[in-house]
């Protein structure tokens, strides 16, 4: 008899009877579209679908970390499908996981591994995943969720009690741009686990200076407090933006303990007074509530550094942690000789860091101006006025955006130049390199800033930005789970760039997910309505939604996108791309050509001009289009090149279609429509072994995909065409 150890996923209904009882047509009707989803998630995520008798459904995964993300992914997609549905006919799935060793009986399995999934399912909340302890310990510093631990459970036909934790799935809340991450509120519920080794939160010291406008002055001291333990590679430190979530709240620290995953709390006070500053400090064990030390500071002005450098060190001495030479070198930095231009400084990250107006950011660069004018050497007034700049690239202020990204390059060179130790200047380098799609260099330069400060998440937000752009999306969601992790209340952009790499990764449901619930928070932030429109249309062509409105809510979207900014070019690629598959091919050919104009030097734009042009069957102008994307630079390395090689595919050029289709895949392998043409241009070209590998590609993506499915929704406009591409399909092995 053959066993092995593996994931069990068990699922059931919850409130099953009563929706048979009131409507059980509709209810079938809605159980079989469910399990249609999740069936294709569990295959995406490597997994096989066991047995499904009535509301159940058995699955298996080689991994517990699949079967997490499994399990997460489907509970956020039937979430959005629940949505649409009125209250009393949304139907919630309840999902039990375990690691355990079964017994295999040709398509079956047995055992107590099977029988704990089940019995967890049962303890899960309808739209909640349960896991037992044997999968908590395999993913439980894997992935950017949260546990909460239920205790030892007594469950029905099991010797032995089981350990079982609650995933917490609730998103975070988010908003601005690098540079600058005003975050509205903490996670109110989530429960992070903790780090595996010791983790620390810096809430904004108050102050208690009579004069209120001293506020940049305790928040300017909290803020460089935290940066200069945030150095400290062995302390895991909590962003400045989630800590400030906390400023003027009264928080139990056990609170704030579990929404920020961290055991030590650093808060304190700041009074100043003429020459004169006095801050007070305590270190709090928050699990416990137990108060580690506190002290009080009265000194000169003069010796402001002086007393950082004491509060840091005695942090190290009582967390006893250890330090490396370099960081022993540069752990506490003197910023400047000069307090007047300290004062500036603080002052201009005040303004920097409060409403984001151009006015502030006038403000803010006046500061920083001051700053490095009293002292010419302050490296750091010189790398915040390059991030007010891009600040104002970004908001498009400027009537000369290169000129301001000049400057800003100039800058971070002479930040770098005065201290070549200063992680925010080796970001600001690499942020601006990316802009002007110097990769290499971008992803050199966020390494450096990295090693400099392992827990600045900026630094990984923006190195998975870079990676995206750089053709290396599976990078990316890494590196952004980990700014999400250190920065728990992650701004819009952090969320918009994680949604862009489910999608360039073929996870659509997933990028669906994320981008719903931040359009829900950030309602006039234009880049996830086009986002979700085209990841809507990809959901739709991969065959993953057999929801008849799926192209409906693509079209809101990019309607909506273009809504909020008609003048950026992506919001009118993805309008358009939405007409094409709805094969309103007049309005699709308008909004592409509209997307040159309003960009002619990127590569992509002509690319998705040329692949419209190919699929209404204007050959001519289709290769035009093609050869001019192939003469520009993508912003995107390689992303062109999928619509390129569609083009030439559907022109009648098979052979020159193969080179740019299989670059592409090298770098995004996960995109079913790209090795569905591949397949048909082998195919075409009489190379079968090629042919039915990529068709075995395909399936790989979809197990369930249908050549019939994809003829009624390809939108290819001549049915001599369309006849010659099933058939090419068909060839291959698809059915």
């Amino acid at each position: 008899m053959e066993r092995k150890l593996a994931a069990i996923f068990s699922a059931d209904v919850k409130g099953y009877s009563r929706l048979m009882g009131e409507d059980e047509e509709a209810t079938i009707r809605t159980l079989t579209a469910y399990r249609e989803v999740m069936a294709t998630l569990i295959a995406q995520h490597r997994g096989r679908v066991v047995d499904s008798p009535g509301d159940n459904l058995l699955a298996e995964f080689a991994s517990a970390v699949d079967a997490v993300r499994g399990a997460v992914e489907i509970q956020r997609d039937l979430h959005g499908k629940n949505a649409e549905l009125p209250p009393e006919r949304r139907m919630e799935f309840r999902i039990g996981l375990n690691v355990g060793d079964v017994v295999v009986e040709g398509e079956r399995l047995y055992g107590d591994g099977v029988n704990i999934a089940a019995r967890l399912e049962a303890l899960a909340e309808g739209g909640g995943v349960c896991i037992a302890g044997t999968v908590y310990d395999q993913v439980e510093n894997k992935l950017s969720l949260g546990y909460e631990y239920m205790g030892e459970q007594t469950v029905k036909n099991i010797a032995k009690p089981v350990r079982v934790y609650r995933v917490r799935m609730e998103a975070e809340a988010l908003t601005t741009e690098p540079g600058r991450d005003k975050v509205t509120s903490p996670l109110p519920t989530s429960v992070l686990p903790l780090p595996d080794k010791p983790s620390l939160i810096v809430l904004p010291f108050v102050n208690l200076s009579k004069d209120s406008e001293q506020e940049y002055f305790s928040d300017g001291i909290t803020e460089d407090i935290t940066t200069d333990l945030s150095r400290i590679s062995s302390l895991f430190v909590i962003s400045r933006n989630s800590a400030f979530t906390y400023k003027g709240k009264a928080a139990k620290a056990q609170d704030i303990s579990r929404e920020m995953g961290v055991r030590y709390l650093l808060e304190g006070s700041v009074r100043k007074a003429g020459g004169r500053i006095r801050v007070t400090t305590q270190l709090i064990d928050a699990t416990t509530d137990h108060h580690l030390w506190s002290e009080r500071y009265d000194r000169s002005l003069q010796d402001l550094f002086a007393l950082q450098d004491e509060i840091v060190q005695k942090i190290v001495t009582t967390l006893k942690l250890q330090l490396t030479l370099q960081e022993q070198g540069f752990i506490v930095r003197k910023h400047t000789n000069n307090l007047e231009a300290y004062d500036a400084f603080l002052r201009g990250l005040g303004y920097h860091w409060g409403d984001f107006t151009k006015e502030a950011i006038a403000q803010a660069q006046q500061m920083y101006e001051k700053a490095f004018t009293l002292d010419l050497q302050y490296a750091d007034a010189y790398v915040w006025l390059g991030w007010s700049y891009t600040m104002e690239w970004g908001a498009r202020w400027s009537t000369d955006p290169q000129a301001l990204l000049e400057r800003t390059l100039v800058l971070a060179q002479k930040a770098i130049a005065l201290d070549n130790s200063l992680p925010v200047a080796h970001l600001l380098l690499s942020y601006v390199s990316a802009l002007q799609q110097q990769y290499d260099q971008a992803l050199a330069e966020s390494e450096r800033a990295i090693a400099l400060d392992p827990n600045n998440a900026d630094s990984y937000a923006i190195r998975a930005t870079v990676l995206n752009f750089a053709g290396r999306p599976e990078e990316a969601i890494r590196a952004m789970e980990q700014a999400v992790r250190l920065n728990p209340g992650s701004p819009p952009w952090y969320v918009l760039d994680l949604g862009h790499s489910y999608y360039r990764t073929g996870r659509y449901t997933q990028a669906i997910a994320t981008l719903k619930e931040l359009s829900s928070r950030s309602p006039n932030y234009f880049m996830v309505h086009l986002m979700l429109a085209v990841s809507y249309v990809q959901q739709w062509v991969i065959q993953q939604s057999p929801d008849s409105q799926t192209l409906a809510q693509a079209l809101a979207a990019g309607q909506r996108a273009i809504a909020i900014d008609e003048t950026v070019p992506w919001s009118h690629w993805a309008l358009g791309t939405v007409y094409l598959w709805q094969k309103q091919y007049d309005q699709a050919l308008v909004e592409m050509k509209r997307t040159v104009t309003l960009d002619p030097k990127e590569a992509f734009d002509s690319a998705v001009l040329a692949e419209v042009l190919s699929y209404m069957g204007r050959s001519e102008d289709a290769l035009e289009a093609a050869e001019k994307s192939l003469r520009l630079k993508p912003f995107a390395v390689d992303y062109h090149l999928g619509s390129v090689g569609a083009a030439y595919y559907l022109a009648g050029r098979p052979e020159e279609a193969i080179a740019p289709l299989k670059q592409y895949l090298s770098r995004y392998p996960n995109i079913l429509g790209v090795h569905l043409t591949l397949a048909a241009a082998y195919s075409e070209l009489g190379k079968e072994a090629e042919a039915q590998a990529e068709a075995a590609e395909v399936l790989r993506i979809n197990p369930q995909f249908s050549l019939e499915i994809h003829k009624e929704r390809v939108p290819i406009k001549d049915p001599a065409m369309l006849e010659r591409h099933i058939a090419a399909l068909r060839k291959a092995g698809l059915k």
